[in-house]
């Protein structure tokens, strides 16, 4: 059974930063895409940033040169470096693995990461 944990959410004033982590179970994670995605009140739930394994990494188009993904594959984790924060992206962040081929796709329970002052 896949797990994926999420932690470092929390509260931060605007241009503070936080660290998300996710760390995985249960699979061979270095055959993932990983990604974060995030979902605020009222709104769908949209993609971040996501990294195949190695370092192609793509960001939405809000968070470029402010979030940085990475990810260890020898520790099954992956990280959101998260700077200059601003209130617009409060929001619950979900971390997922996908593999296109195997049609497969977990979810974690997500974080809560709320920018206000």
């Amino acid at each position: 059974q896949v797990q994926l944990v999420e932690s470092g959410g929390g509260l931060v004033q605007p241009g503070g930063s936080l660290r998300l982590s996710c760390a995985a179970s249960g699979t061979i994670f270095s055959i993932f895409t990983m990604g974060w995605y995030r979902q605020a009140p009222g709104k769908q739930r949209e993609l971040v940033a996501n990294i195949v394994s190695g370092t192609s990494t793509n960001y939405a188009d809000s968070v470029k040169g402010r979030f940085t993904i990475s990810r260890d594959n020898a520790k099954n984790s992956m990280y959101l470096q998260m700077n200059s924060l601003k209130p617009e992206d409060t929001a619950v962040y979900y971390c997922n693995a996908h593999h296109e081929r195997l049609a497969l796709s977990y979810w974690g329970q997500g974080t809560q990461v709320t920018v206000s002052s």
